[in-house]
């Protein structure tokens, strides 16, 4: 079974997916539809999912400030500054 999808991008995801179509020789459409695909099975096969709130890490805005936690913790290591 298929669905219909009509979606607009901003400029930089069509001109991606454009240039993409065109060096593969392949549909654009065919390209954001894999595209598609990959993201859907990865949220859907997340292998994180399973510990996602099984336990307090005390920190409330990770998932806002991820990176900044994952630069300072590889900046500690590289100084051997780890708590």
């Amino acid at each position: 079974m298929s669905h219909t999808l009509q979606i607009s991008v901003p400029d930089t995801i069509y001109e991606t997916l454009s240039k993409t179509a065109q060096q593969t020789g392949q549909p654009l459409e065919a390209i954001a539809i894999t595209w598609l695909a990959v993201a859907a099975e990865r949220v859907a096969h997340d292998p994180l999912d399973g510990v996602i709130g099984a336990f307090d890490s005390g920190g409330t805005d990770w998932a806002d400030n991820h990176d900044h936690y994952l630069g300072q913790t590889e900046r500690d290591e590289r100084t051997g500054d780890t708590p």
